[in-house]
């Protein structure tokens, strides 16, 4: 995953590993951590928008998410319940910093590298908090050493010079292995604006000048690059490009809210944009550099990306629709089937063979004819092409590795799944409307979420008769009004304390409304949910007490076990009844008509996020 929505918290980066993901490039974090960003900040009804450039936590959460993450993976391995092979479970945290050198050299900023390099402070804090059940894991030798690499992301406007003063800070003083990601404005505009437009049929997207006239040129950057690569070497790091950072572009959509009048592109026209930067990178510089690759990745192209040598791949966009952290084993999938279908083991021969370009890729090499011959017997044969080139072999995988990419960034240009036709159609919506119970069930809400914050539970279904009470002259008096009736088993609600409101689940929901607005909103503490009182929702009390509070529509209610009674509270009554026959023996006082909906709607919710067959934070956290 790229820094992004992905690599936030702790759950994100566990899903992404379970995916398949094995490079987690961390959310990018920066000195300026109270950031007030737009809801919603995120635009998949296409081809993908953004308003949200860095981390929502403060910089001191951010590292304790990444500790208990990487803390989680060892906990998982070692239980041996995951079912991934040992061969297959290395893993790799990049850390992604920004934006300017006095940022980066605050003290807040450089706490927060120097514990991604030593948390031995923070593992030993947090492994105490390992749950009894668990106690087995808590003298693991849990990595304190989480990263000693780091991408450098650029924000749009960063001058050249600060760039390179950052990079030589990160790779000197810091010590670090470091990669510079830049903006695709290294296009130029004719050409940017051409590819969107003109290629792609974009017409819509407008990019600024100031996109332009602010950020690097490309000779700026092919001069810092050669200067830096340069001094890595000297220092005996490992230093590298990404491409690209999201293209800033005109807010053209009534997505976000008015105040945004800019916004981030980023999916399939980032890609072929991206992939001519790559092009343009390796014609000035050959694949002397490694380059890092973030734009429109998704398991049709990942394998291609992988042909053409780069590394490592990350992904944002397609991780974001139905399906969510599972699409990423699908990109494994087809890489596989490739390199099965090529009769190839490992990725280097799968390079040479991917598009058919090793022969010719001979012809540039310095090698003796019976070398080469042997070279194109190999290939012919289905031979072992490293044994057949011998000390050529990696010239060889270089040669090709630069065809391959004029070949791809050719072919993807061209190809119209990148273009306008291929990705302008938004997805379905039924025209109904949601509620807080029963929806069409599709469960796209609870991938779809980044975060993880969606859930469901079951509630069984049946009918309920409303009953309203009235208390008058010291008598209870019932009357009927209708039917509370749930239709389906499946419900779905929101662990609040995880949702940033980003908007994905409401893009992907047949339904209008977002189900992280009108779906059940559940509170981890008392505190929270009192302090949000603008916000519908629930807090469950896991203990003997079975208390429930809620509100709905603004009003809150209370339902809580009496002994053999409920109690049950809310604005202007207090009153106690019992659970099998509530309308009968009913005690306390009320000021106004007593609507027993809610008596029902907390009793059914809490009993279901509380069952032991749920999987949910609620109840982990009543336990």
């Amino acid at each position: 995953p790229a820094a992004g929505p992905q690599t936030q918290m702790a759950q994100n980066i566990v899903l992404s590993y379970l995916g398949g993901c094995r490079v987690m490039e961390l959310k990018t974090v920066q000195i300026n951590d109270r950031l007030e960003i737009p809801r919603p900040c995120i635009d998949m009804q296409t081809i993908g928008y953004n308003v949200e450039w860095s981390q929502e936590l403060r910089l001191p959460e951010s590292l304790e998410e990444y500790v208990k993450a990487s803390m989680l993976i060892e906990i998982l391995r070692a239980s041996g319940k995951s079912g991934i092979a040992e061969s297959c479970q290395e893993l790799l945290f990049d850390m992604s910093v920004g934006y300017d050198l006095a940022g980066i050299q605050s003290p807040t900023v450089q706490a927060f590298i120097d514990g991604m390099k030593d948390c031995t402070s923070v593992v030993d804090r947090l492994r105490k908090q390992i749950p009894a059940e668990h106690a087995q894991y808590r003298d693991l030798d849990f990595k304190t050493k989480l990263s000693d690499t780091l991408t450098l992301s650029t924000f749009h406007g960063c001058p050249p010079d600060e760039i390179e003063k950052i990079m030589r800070f990160l790779l000197t003083e810091k010590e670090l292995h470091a990669i510079v990601k830049l903006n695709p404005t290294l296009l130029g505009p004719e050409r940017a604006r051409a590819l969107i437009a003109d290629t792609l049929g974009y017409e819509e997207i407008r990019i600024p000048d100031a996109a332009f006239e602010n950020d690097t040129k490309w000779h700026q950057a092919e001069a810092f690059v050669e200067r830096l690569g340069s001094l890595a070497e000297s220092e005996g790091r490992s230093f590298g490009v990404k491409f690209s950072n999201t293209l800033l572009v005109d807010n053209h959509r009534d997505f976000f809210p008015a105040s945004e009048t800019s916004m981030y592109l980023s999916g399939p026209p980032l890609h072929v944009l991206a992939m001519n930067l790559v092009a343009q990178f390796r014609e000035r510089f050959g694949d002397r550099y490694p380059i890092s690759f973030s734009a429109g990745i998704d398991r049709n192209n990942f394998a291609d990306a992988m042909a053409i040598g780069l590394t490592p791949i990350t992904v944002c966009s397609d991780l974001l629709k139905p399906g969510g952290y599972a699409r990423a084993s699908g990109y494994l999938e087809v890489l596989g089937k490739r390199m099965h279908d090529l009769g190839v083991t490992c990725i280097e021969d799968y390079i040479l063979r991917a598009y058919g370009l090793a022969e010719a890729s001979l012809a540039e090499l310095d090698m003796s004819p019976e070398i080469r011959l042997s070279c194109q017997d190999a290939l012919a044969t289905g031979g072992d092409l490293k044994a057949a080139a011998g000390s050529h072999y990696q010239q060889w995988l270089s040669a090709t590795r630069l065809a391959n990419t004029t070949h791809y960034v050719a072919q993807c240009s061209q190809d119209s799944r990148y273009q306008l036709a291929q990705n302008n159609k938004v997805p379905k919506k039924v025209g109904s409307q949601l509620e807080l119970l029963d929806c069409v069930s599709c469960n796209k809400c609870v991938p779809v979420c980044p975060n993880d914050a969606n859930f469901s539970f079951a509630i069984p279904v049946g009918k309920e008769k409303i009953v309203k009470l009235r208390l008058q002259e010291g008598t209870w008096s019932a009357r009927e009004d209708g039917l509370l009736t749930v239709a389906k088993k499946s419900q779905y609600g929101n662990f609040a304390d995880f949702c940033n409101e980003c908007g994905n689940c409401d893009i992907f929901c047949p339904e209008d409304g977002g189900p992280y607005v009108v779906k059940g909103r559940f509170f981890g503490s008392l505190d929270q949910w009192q302090t949000l009182s603008s916000y519908d929702g629930f807090f469950v009390d896991g203990g003997p007490s079975e208390r429930i509070h809620g509100r709905f529509a603004g009003r809150a209610y209370t339902l809580e076990r009496s002994g053999e009674r409920m109690l049950y509270t809310g604005e202007g009554f207090r009153i106690s009844i019992d659970p099998d026959a509530p309308t009968q023996g009913v005690e306390g006082e009320a000021e106004a008509e007593v609507d027993l909906s809610y008596f029902h709607l907390l009793r059914w919710i809490r009993a279901a996020v509380m069952d032991k067959s749920s999987n949910n934070y609620l109840r982990y956290l009543s336990e």
